[in-house]
């Protein structure tokens, strides 16, 4: 038993790696991300052909020569799908980090310093959170007009609530902690306090639900898309890329393939956010241990 235990604790930190990184998920997830981005960073030298040129004949299936066949004005649908993923994941990761900052900043604000900030806040969170977010999104990019960019701040102004509701409730049942309180009969300023003794100790959840939401991101920016609100034609966006498959039914492969795309990230997302939440949560560390590789 004893050397079993000593072979155990050798692989891990060997591999120096939490454990959980090590769960069959997570590394299930790392290996689907870690690809779309060898192909985001690699695409002009990976994509067999120019995503947007109408070089080839319409609607054929899949083939030796176009794997993914070609769509209904005879461009390459795997070239697209591959130049689509450095529309797609660049713009659900940089959505998700401006709503966990802004969101974020204005939880811990109106968590640490309560009464009237806090009111006002939480009572913009609640207004926003009173409808849809899909509903809300399409809205906002409705009338501010389809572009990707406009898409993109639509899902900014219904996305940071929820950011700012964890960070708020963290930071409520932290700043009453003695270290916090010892840092403030030390001197220190509100805001002193609030970012070296508060946030970091709050850094973590907020980071799993960042994680988590970026499959919710890269899902409701398709969705857009999808609607005609995201990108405008002939971008290679995975959503309007569905849209257009489905116009053009009998062409199954056409809306196939970047569905497939968006399933593979979104699940890859939500094995490592998944994962991250059982190894922080107590009641599930001891069986993420367990499944460590």
């Amino acid at each position: 038993m004893t050397d079993v235990l000593t072979q155990q604790t050798k692989r891990r930190r060997r591999l120096g790696l939490p454990a959980s990184f090590r769960t069959p998920l997570a590394i299930t997830g790392a290996v689907i991300v870690l690809f779309w981005v060898v192909l985001i960073l690699f695409a002009p030298f990976i994509a067999p052909a120019d995503p947007l040129a109408q070089a080839y004949d319409r609607l054929q299936p899949p083939s030796a020569e176009h794997l993914f066949g070609t769509d209904q004005v005879g461009r390459d649908v795997l070239s697209r799908v591959i130049h689509g993923s450095r529309i797609s994941l660049p713009l659900a990761l940089g959505l998700v980090l401006a709503a966990m900052c802004i969101g974020g900043l204005l939880g811990a604000i109106a968590g640490y310093f309560g009464r009237v900030v806090d009111e006002v806040i939480m009572r913009v969170a609640d207004l926003v959170f009173a409808f849809p977010t899909i509903i809300l999104a399409m809205v906002i990019t409705a009338a501010l007009g389809p572009s990707l960019t406009n898409a993109v701040i639509a899902m900014l102004i219904v996305s940071w609530p929820a950011y700012a509701r964890v960070t708020r409730s963290l930071v409520v049942a932290a700043r009453g902690q003695e270290y916090v309180i010892a840092g403030r009969l030390l001197g220190a300023s509100a805001f002193t306090s609030l970012r070296r003794d508060v946030l970091p100790n709050v850094l973590a959840p907020v980071f799993v639900l960042a994680m988590l939401d970026v499959g919710t991101a890269i899902l409701l920016l398709a969705g857009l898309s999808f609607l005609g609100l995201g990108a405008v034609p002939p971008a290679p966006d995975w959503g309007a890329m569905v849209s257009a498959g489905l116009e053009n039914f009998s062409a199954w492969w056409i809306a196939a393939f970047p569905g497939l795309a968006i399933f593979t990230v979104v699940m890859a997302f939500n094995f490592i956010g998944d994962s991250l939440r059982d190894s922080l949560d107590p009641r599930t560390q001891d069986a993420v241990q367990g499944r460590a590789v």
